[in-house]
């Protein structure tokens, strides 16, 4: 080991931790909150941590486990994901397409159930293989592998949904029918 080094650098995974801990808390001060927990907590069972394993993958596995562990003594999550759905803005000016198009995006991912949420962020933001996301998450690939399915599809039902979405209320204004 090089001088200055150490097997255990939690430093180094603070990004992607936060990165998952706002992908499951869905609110900054909270996911804030889980990353410093799952560190005491990993700093705590550091014993555990097996030298040379991938430290990027455990810490994900702790705080994967915080946050159920928060979970189970919280009985607020319905609530809480209401109201970060419904502090999102409905509307936008005309020239913010690409914002709505995100913030739509956005909504429909936070509207995924949570054991779907978590698998796709894993593989689709935090690029974990399947197996490191199965890991994680401490399920079989194949369960990993059929929620990630069942949220692309829901995914992809809300896009054709509001893909074929016909605006009958609005007319054109300022044409050849408003000279009469």
């Amino acid at each position: 080991m090089k001088p200055g080094t150490h097997p255990f650098n939690v430093i180094g995974q603070l990004a992607a931790l936060r990165r998952y801990a706002r992908s499951l808390a869905r609110d900054p001060d909270e996911a804030e909150d889980l990353v410093h927990d799952t560190l005491v907590r990993a700093l705590e069972k550091q014993s555990t941590f097996r030298t040379g394993a991938n430290i990027r993958n455990w810490l994900l596995s702790v705080l994967h486990n915080t946050h159920i562990d928060r979970l189970r003594h919280k009985r607020a999550v319905a609530r809480r994901d209401a109201a970060t759905l419904d502090l999102i803005p409905q509307s936008a000016q005309a020239d913010q397409e690409h914002s709505v198009r995100l913030t739509q995006v956005r909504n429909a991912f936070l509207a995924l159930p949570e054991d779907q949420r978590e698998a796709l962020h894993l593989v689709a933001i935090e690029e974990l293989s399947y197996q490191e996301a199965a890991n994680v998450l401490g399920i079989p690939v194949g369960t990993l592998m059929s929620r990630i399915s069942r949220a692309r599809a829901r995914l992809r039902a809300i896009e054709d949904k509001e893909g074929t979405a016909q605006v009958t209320h609005l007319r054109i204004v300022g044409g050849p029918a408003d000279d009469q």
